[in-house]
């Protein structure tokens, strides 16, 4: 059996994309569409208080095309803290327009095919930079991009048949491509394996929208990608700041 790879892990998330029922929000009064949206402004103030006290992190985003209208994207220490915030939004009065569309859970993950630059005896989870990789500050970002991938599994090409050398050199092939991007990009890596349909949830923030595009096309490219790498479906956002989602809402 080949070396498996192991993996450094962080904050679990939730990517909870909604689809909102206009036709029947239209029909709330403006005053009872007020006091729905001054309780959703409360909830998510209770979330800016966990977030100053570095206890998780939050963000949401105005999904652009059919596949959902919002992302409600929320980082937390345990799965149950997830929940938690999950049937906290589900209990608002507006999530009564908010309707599920498509939701994806992980963990916020660093590999060894990457963590192999910790001095030896080192604990990583008191490394900087490391703990910046997997407790990360979601950046104000105009653009989001989500999309889960999974590597191959056939006869001609398996990732999980090559040996740990040949698996580490294609990732940091593949990781060199998205250091290009930085300072333009901020990429999380979330591992989804045994926690969702696919092996990782990938989220991209950026200025310019095209700079996913961009990297997506070059990612394709390299070999990890070309030979390994199956993707599911591409959901893309505009930021959308807390005190403005009842301009959102407005009708």
């Amino acid at each position: 059996m080949n070396e498996a790879v192991k993996t450094l892990d962080g904050w679990f998330s939730i990517h909870d994309f909604r689809t909102i029922d206009w036709p029947a929000l239209r029909e709330v009064s403006p005053v009872d569409r007020d006091s729905m949206l001054n309780e959703l402004q409360n909830f998510l103030g209770d979330m800016n208080i966990t977030k100053k006290m570095g206890e998780g992190e939050h963000t949401i985003y105005s999904i652009i095309g059919q596949k959902a209208d919002l992302l409600f994207f929320t980082l937390r220490p345990t799965l149950e803290g997830l929940n938690e915030v999950e049937n906290q939004l589900n209990k608002l009065r507006i999530a009564d327009y908010l309707l599920p569309a498509y939701s994806y859970i992980s963990v916020v993950e660093l590999s060894n095919y990457l963590a192999n630059h910790l001095s030896k005896g080192e604990d990583p989870y008191e490394n900087k930079h490391v703990r910046e990789r997997l407790y990360p500050e979601l950046p104000a970002r105009k653009h989001i991009c989500f999309y889960p991938m999974t590597k191959r599994r056939n006869l001609s090409d398996n990732w999980y048949m090559l040996p740990m050398e040949e698996r580490q050199a294609m990732i940091r092939d593949h990781g060199a491509i998205g250091r290009t991007y930085a300072g333009k990009i901020k990429q999380i890596i979330g591992g989804s394996i045994g926690l969702d349909d696919f092996e990782w949830g990938v989220t991209l923030f950026a200025d310019d929208a095209l700079d996913f595009k961009r990297i997506v096309t070059e990612m394709r490219f390299d070999e990890s990608s070309a030979r390994f790498a199956e993707f599911g479906s591409f959901l893309i956002g505009n930021y959308i700041a807390s005190e403005n989602l009842s301009e959102f809402f407005r009708i």
